[in-house]
């Protein structure tokens, strides 16, 4: 497991111009101990609806990216043996509560290293939780051929200044998204961004 990771950390680094933009989400509006992670991956699909151009493959030998409408996000996992990304699949046709159970299935699989081998391929996006470990902001790596990793950093209250001018301690979520900009255009990577935030913004 840490061969595979060192191969594919050393694979992006050398061929991905990544580019990260940070943000903060105010997720105040959310109901008293909402899960975070099928929160995140509900705001990841509204996103990729917004901005479908993050949610590709970018071919470096062609130099030609493929835009896909289905949604595979892979999820990084921090294990005991490392890290390891298996890949939740359909996510775009799943409801909420399969969402969250195949969710758990998957991240329980990978811990207990009882994936197979095609679990781990095929992600078109990717999401990571190290906030849930430590950080606020982070640059997550993206792996190729995917464009595009959004990072979800230590969700904690902070102050805000509210709508009407007032200061209040609301639960805010810090996000870094990175990008390929061989495929993505800032421009792109900032609505994207910012479907995020409007989503995660919403009760629920």
């Amino acid at each position: 497991m840490r061969r595979t990771m060192a191969r594919n950390m050393a694979l992006a680094h050398a061929e991905v111009a990544s580019v990260t933009v940070m943000d903060d989400a105010d997720v105040e509006a959310w109901t008293a101990g909402a899960a975070l992670m099928p929160r995140l991956l509900r705001a990841l699909l509204a996103a990729c609806r917004a901005e479908a151009g993050l949610n590709a493959w970018f071919d470096a030998k062609s130099a030609s990216r493929s835009v896909f409408d289905d949604v595979h996000v892979g999820i990084a996992v921090d294990t005991a043996e490392g890290l390891i990304v298996p890949v939740l699949r359909d996510c775009h046709a799943r409801d909420a509560a399969d969402l969250a159970a195949a969710l758990e299935s998957l991240v329980r699989g990978a811990h207990e290293r009882k994936l197979p081998p095609e679990a781990l391929r095929g992600a078109t996006i990717s999401l990571s939780n190290y906030g849930a470990i430590a950080g606020r902001y982070a640059s997550p790596i993206v792996v190729p051929p995917a464009v595009a990793i959004l990072g979800a950093g230590r969700l904690e209250r902070r102050p805000v200044v509210t709508a009407d001018g007032r200061i209040a301690a609301h639960r805010v979520l810090p996000l870094s998204l990175t990008f390929d900009h061989r495929a993505v255009t800032g421009g792109e990577a900032g609505r994207f961004l910012n479907a995020v935030i409007a989503d995660l913004r919403r009760a629920g």
